[in-house]
């Protein structure tokens, strides 16, 4: 793999200058975070459109719920679900990415104008993906994934979970790439809240140097999870509702976009595309040694 500085870019995408913001549009009725609320196709559209003007660089559009113990969708409803709202985004001049484990979702998702394949199984719940994949030239996320997240498959069990993601998740990358995927067109998703505890979600926000040492970009989806929620958790253990996880979601999209992560997803993007800005604008002057003077004016004094 080649050596891999800054935050990447992805060929066959636009390349932004800061950690990209990715909007979400679940065309589900079960979705752990948003479930029903955009579930046809015109108010799919819409929604993606509003994360637009709202501050999204592109819109990841999923038909399958991958939330703990949800019901696996089959392929003529995701295909029904998922390629109107990708055709109608994509027609507005959206860049998309759609979310999905089937490759025939995938290939005619991208025939309708999506620009890139994220799959939480990277290519390992249907073995025709990565053919698909290649075959498109698409850019791919390649999620760490230890399979459904239902009944003894969680496995979130982990002696150095950071170590154990990294050479799990390289192990996957050169199986992709041995199934002609092009390097550059490759982005790694550490997947939080996939087979993962609080503690394993933390420590591998911790260590995105080590997810960025694979050489590719790093995704980051932490948007409302349930370690999220366990953070932010009162005096009675109780976790507030996944909505109401939006602003621990811009902290850690600041966070990542700090840590030089590629791009972050998230539902409610305002916030995020503020929090990735402004760590942009901090970086930057960082690099530039920019110390510009009255910075520090009165307005901002106490």
């Amino acid at each position: 793999m080649s050596n891999y500085s800054g935050r990447g870019r992805v060929a066959g995408l636009p390349a932004w200058n800061r950690c990209a913001v990715m909007g979400v549009v679940n065309v589900t009725p079960d979705s752990f975070s948003d479930g029903g609320r955009w579930f046809d196709t015109t108010t799919a559209v819409k929604h993606g459109l509003d994360l637009v003007a709202q501050g999204a660089d592109l819109i990841d559009v999923g038909g399958e719920s991958t939330r703990p113990g949800a019901t696996r969708v089959d392929e003529a409803e995701e295909l029904r679900r998922v390629v109107p709202v990708v055709r109608g985004l994509a027609s507005e001049g959206v860049t998309v990415s759609v979310d999905t484990m089937h490759a025939r979702v995938a290939e005619q998702a991208l025939a309708a104008g999506a620009a890139l394949v994220n799959d939480v199984s990277g290519g390992l719940a249907d073995p025709a993906m990565i053919p698909v994949v290649a075959d498109t030239g698409a850019p791919f996320v390649v999620m760490h994934w230890r399979g459904f997240l239902e009944g003894g498959a969680i496995r979130g069990v982990y002696d150095d979970v950071v170590t154990e993601v990294v050479d799990e998740l390289r192990a996957r990358v050169e199986a992709v790439l041995e199934g002609g995927v092009a390097a550059d067109r490759v982005v790694v998703d550490p997947g939080l809240g996939f087979s993962k505890e609080t503690g394993h979600d933390l420590a591998l926000l911790a260590r995105l140097d080590r997810l960025r040492g694979l050489g590719h970009p790093v995704l980051v989806a932490a948007s409302r999870k349930r370690f999220l929620g366990r953070v932010l958790a009162g005096p009675d253990g109780a976790p507030p509702p996944a909505r109401e996880r939006d602003a621990a979601t811009a902290a850690v999209s600041a966070l990542a976009a700090h840590a030089g992560a590629w791009a972050v997803r998230v539902h409610e993007v305002r916030a995020t595309a503020d929090a990735v800005r402004v760590a942009h604008a901090v970086e930057e002057a960082r690099t530039t040694g920019d110390h510009t003077p009255g910075a520090c004016s009165s307005e901002g004094a106490r």
